[in-house]
């Protein structure tokens, strides 16, 4: 009777048990969670913070200097002396560009239509898919060089066009790969159906596919330019530099980075001041290319 009369304390027993350790395992969790979350917020602020430090640098010192709209119309003085404007280096860096997004587009659009329609899982373009990605980490400086041996050897000059090649490389694996998520993404419901009333495979790219992944291509190709218009190192090699108005694609031309950079090494306040406003000009021009590539990846592929 007594063992019997003594089971019914042990099954409570047992419980409390069960509970309290419940509760230890979700006081645990609630503990590692917000560690974890404290966690999170300092290595998010220690991204934003340099990030923060450089813009607001920037705007402070480049404000400065900044005259409008001598900042866009006028040539760069001689060393040593106040005022002018970069309004020739402004007009070099869409040049550069231009050049740039007329051979990386369709190239880079044309790939990857390639890997994800034509050619998925042949070797072909397994080969194109790793050379970009290897092109992806090559240093841009070395993209320079390439310009320099394919464009300036053979014309004997520094070009604003040999700038844009460099650039076009550069921007290349960028447009690759974002071009070829977007038509990835693109449900194959969509291109079964255009099959199913008589499109041809070129038919279903080019008027279903393609469109509907546009808005997602664009934001590859605004970010690539973004990254290409603050590259100094490519155009020291092709573009170089010129100190004078210049609309002439086969001669030098002075570009924004090149620019800020041969500023910030002269000896002289007033060039650099010239400098940090040429700067504040390129980031605010980086900025809303990042801002313009936000808005056309919020909308949807379909």
């Amino acid at each position: 009777m007594d063992t019997a009369g003594r089971q019914p304390n042990l099954a409570f027993e047992g419980e409390d048990s069960f509970d309290m350790t419940g509760q230890n395992l979700a006081s645990h969790r609630r503990i590692a969670g917000k560690a974890l979350t404290v966690l999170t917020m300092v290595f998010a602020a220690a991204v934003v913070l340099p990030l923060a430090w450089v813009l607001v640098g920037v705007f402070q010192r480049g404000a400065e200097a900044l005259v409008f709209p001598d900042i866009f119309t006028q040539l760069p003085p001689p060393p040593g002396l106040s005022g002018g404007g970069v309004g020739h280096a402004i007009i070099g860096t869409l040049m550069t560009l231009g050049v740039a997004i007329a051979i990386s587009v369709p190239f880079g659009v044309l790939a990857a239509v390639y890997l994800a329609e034509f050619g998925r899982g042949t070797k072909l373009a397994y080969l194109v898919k790793f050379s970009a990605n290897v092109l992806a980490g090559v240093p841009s400086i070395l993209m320079g060089l390439f310009a320099y041996t394919v464009v300036v050897l053979p014309t004997g000059t520094f070009s604003a066009f040999a700038g844009g090649v460099a650039l076009a490389v550069l921007m290349l694996p960028i447009i690759i790969r974002a071009t070829e998520e977007a038509l990835l993404l693109v449900p194959n419901e969509m291109r079964w159906a255009a099959t199913g009333i008589g499109a041809t495979r070129f038919q279903t790219v080019s008027r279903i596919v393609l469109p509907a992944a546009l808005t997602s291509i664009i934001t590859g190709v605004v970010l690539s330019v973004a990254q290409a218009a603050g590259s100094a190192a490519p155009l020291l090699f092709t573009a170089f530099n010129n100190n004078f108005w210049s609309t002439d694609l086969w001669r030098p031309v002075a570009t924004m980075p090149v620019l800020i950079y041969f500023f910030s090494i002269i000896p002289y306040q007033a060039s650099q001041q010239l400098g940090w406003a040429a700067a504040l000009v390129l980031l605010v021009i980086v900025l809303l290319f990042s801002i313009l590539a936000r808005y056309f990846s919020r909308k949807k592929v379909i």
